[in-house]
This record gives C-alpha cells, sequence and structure tokens, in this order.
C-alpha cells in the first residue's frame, strides 16, 4: 500500500503539538496579566472626583478621624460618603473663598448632594459589610492603604476574591486591637501572628464559616 503522508509530517504533527500549547499557554499568561491589569482593577489609579480631596491633608496633616466623614462604618454594611454639610462643618470657616472649594459651596448653597466617584467599590453579586470587619478588628489599612499619605485617594488592592479570602483563610494575620483599627502607622508591639492567634479567640471569629460561599455571595 502506498504511503499516504511524506515523511515531514510526523515533524509537522509534533509542531503543532507544541505550537498549540504555547499557544494556549500564551492566552493563560494574557489573560491573567489582562485580569490583573489596572485598567480592569483599577489599582493606583486616580478617579475624577467633583472636589480633589486630599486624605494627607485631611488625616495626615490634621489627623482627622476617618469616622468623622465615613459616619456609619462602624454601624452599617456601607461606609458612608459624606454629606456636604460635613465639609461645610470646617470650611464655612476656613478656606471659605478657595476656588478649589466652589463645587462645595455650590452644592450647599443648591442642596443638591455632590456625586463623589467610589473609588472601591465592588459588583452587585458581592456583599461586604464594614461594621462587622471594624468589630473584628479588621484596620482601614488592610483594605484601604495608607490614605493618610494620599494626595488624591486611589485603590490599593484588587478586591479579587482571592485576595479577600487570603484574610478570610488565615484572619490572624492580619486583626489588631480595636482601638488601633483607625490607626494609619500603627505596628503590633509583639509578632502578629501570635497577637492575631490572641484576638481571633477574643473577637470570636469562626474561621471556618468565614470561606463559606454564603459569607459573600448571598
Amino acid at each position: 500500500m502506498a504511503q499516504i503522508f511524506p515523511p515531514s509530517a510526523n515533524t509537522l504533527a509534533r509542531l503543532s503539538i507544541v505550537g498549540g500549547a504555547l499557544v494556549t499557554a500564551g492566552i493563560l499568561v494574557g489573560s491573567f496579566v489582562v485580569y490583573r491589569a489596572s485598567f480592569l482593577t483599577q489599582v493606583n489609579i486616580n478617579k475624577e472626583q467633583p472636589v480633589p480631596f486630599s486624605h494627607r491633608q485631611h488625616v495626615g496633616g490634621l489627623g482627622m478621624d476617618c469616622r468623622f466623614c465615613h459616619t456609619s462604618v462602624e454601624d452599617s454594611s456601607f461606609a458612608g460618603v459624606p454629606p456636604t454639610h460635613t465639609c461645610m462643618s470646617c470650611h464655612s470657616q476656613v478656606l471659605t473663598g478657595a476656588a478649589i472649594l466652589q463645587p462645595v459651596r455650590d452644592s450647599w448653597s443648591v442642596k443638591k448632594p455632590l456625586e463623589w466617584t467610589r473609588v472601591s467599590d465592588l459588583p452587585d453579586f458581592v456583599y461586604f459589610d464594614h461594621s462587622i470587619h471594624i468589630s473584628k478588628g479588621v484596620g482601614c489599612v488592610t483594605c484601604h492603604g495608607r490614605l493618610d499619605q494620599m494626595p488624591l485617594t486611589w485603590k490599593v488592592h484588587t478586591f479579587h476574591m482571592s485576595w479577600c479570602l487570603d484574610c478570610h483563610r488565615a484572619p490572624e494575620n492580619f486583626l489588631r486591637p480595636r482601638e488601633q483599627v483607625y490607626s494609619m502607622d500603627w505596628r503590633p508591639a509583639e509578632n502578629q501572628r501570635t497577637l492575631g492567634v490572641r484576638l481571633v479567640k477574643e473577637y470570636d471569629v469562626n474561621v471556618r464559616q468565614l470561606t463559606n460561599c454564603s459569607v459573600c455571595h448571598r
């Protein structure tokens, strides 16, 4: 019987297998890179705001507590976006003529809220409760970074599920005393894991429950 395929067909077959594997690997690597790219995650990107609010000035410079603006962070799932009257409680007396604050004054005069753009936003299919994290000793810095050093606010973490699970699987690596939750520069006086293990028990953190899908997806 005559030979159907030439000898070179074996080489072509091997090359096609290797090429297919390389293309598949390239697609997987490319997808991973795109998945974590800043234009999708918005990490380290400043979002346009009605007023270029500086956490570095207010928190780092003036020492303002997070709860002054984010009033519902301790008892609500939503941290709260500061209403105009919160801004005007200071700026009706401080920097009253500053051009940069004109949108605040306009909002106050017409009784129309400023339309802030959320920096740390989660998809609708994810349930997140600020209050439970605060009560269990998760510091603002853990999720939002050193806001006291940010002239403009940007997101420092992807908030991908894998990132959240790093904490849910091993909360002892992240917990701090409740009185230090709002501290930007706090560092544990002892080994973090030693402290965290003790706080997990003290705050009654159910580690097994934390990895249940229903905790975040309801």
